[in-house]
């Protein structure tokens, strides 16, 4: 008679290898995760992190494009990039030219999205095409919409030359792309307004007011109807329900949308750079980064005013996350 041998029981832990332990389901988790993940990560390690500390060595070095091949990891550092820029004429008033064009086109931006969005939210005929329209500014090409405002705004041939010396008075065609400032009268006082400035603000509000208008739409869609029904009711007026129903509902989104507007025109180029070229007043940060970079081909000096610029925005996301998000979030300081 032939024993037979019961089969084996072992646990897998006796199987592993002498000195190894078995990894935990937690454990196996974790790196089923780590390697999901490692593509993003590596995508971003190339996209974002090395070309940023590559902008930062290259700011603390005096390279230009002759020499770039010299600049590296170990090269001589110097604090002259920032120095010269800082120093340079014309960075200052560049800089509150930014900051007068980031704060203007914002908030015209988002009070056009507002005024769009209350005024597309009821039920009407044909309101699906209509709310389409208003995303065309944000969805065509720059390169289309600078063009038609070029030929549009043109003192030869363009539409509002032609109907403001027909039927406004004016006396002679304005060049509104090109002319600094335009001397202005307001009853019986004479002012210098910054035409291309203003120009220029104009068409960044209308180009991304959709972008506004895509947010406080949602938001005021999911405002219950049932409150401005009873404010109704009790004889609150329009300008009332809007101040005491639906501008705290929209508190949280608009102040979201404050800072990525602000963040988004603060680094903006090519609408200002295809529109004026950064002449007539309208020389933005983002504009001298690339004349630096393209006509003084100094590439050192152009990462210095970078990272400036970059500076600038680290310290309004802090005041915001500081100031502006617990209240959004509803946490308390």
């Amino acid at each position: 008679m032939v024993a037979t041998q019961p089969p084996s029981t072992a646990s897998p832990a006796a199987e592993a290898p002498r000195g190894k332990r078995p990894l935990t389901r937690r454990q196996q988790e974790n790196r089923a995760g780590l390697a999901y993940l490692s593509p993003t990560l590596v995508v971003v390690l190339v996209v974002v992190v090395l070309p940023i500390l590559w902008t930062v060595m290259l700011a603390f070095q005096r390279i230009r494009l002759i020499n770039l091949r010299r600049a590296g990891f170990f090269g001589e550092y110097t604090l002259a990039n920032l120095k010269l820029v800082l120093s340079s004429p014309g960075f200052w008033s560049s800089l509150w030219t930014t900051l007068a064009y980031t704060i203007g086109a914002t908030f015209f931006s988002i009070l056009f999205g507002l005024v769009a969005a209350l005024a597309l939210r009821g039920a009407f005929r044909g309101r699906t095409l209509v709310r389409a329209s208003v995303l065309l500014p944000y969805v065509a090409p720059v390169v289309a919409v600078t063009f038609v405002w070029e030929i549009m705004l043109s003192p030869q041939f363009g539409i509002a030359n032609n109907w403001g010396t027909r039927f406004l008075g004016w006396d002679r065609p304005i060049a509104f792309l090109s002319q600094r400032e335009y001397d202005a009268s307001l009853f019986g006082w004479h002012f210098d307004v910054p035409l291309a400035l203003l120009t220029v603000i104009a068409f960044e509000a209308w180009r991304y007011f959709p972008f506004a208008f895509l947010f406080l739409l949602a938001r005021l869609q999911a405002v219950p109807r049932d409150l401005e029904e009873a404010a109704l009711v009790d004889g609150a007026a329009p300008t009332q329900i809007f101040r005491h129903i639906l501008l705290p509902q929209l508190g949280p989104v608009i102040a979201l949308l404050t800072v990525l507007r602000f963040i988004m025109t603060f680094n903006k180029f090519d609408d200002v750079y295809l529109l004026t070229g950064g002449g007539a007043g309208t020389e933005v940060v983002s504009v001298r980064v690339y004349q630096f970079l393209t006509a003084r081909f100094d590439i050192g000096a152009a990462s210095a005013q970078a990272l400036v610029l970059a500076f600038g925005l680290v310290i309004l996301l802090v005041v915001y996350l500081r100031f502006m998000a617990p209240r959004v979030e509803g946490e308390e300081d």
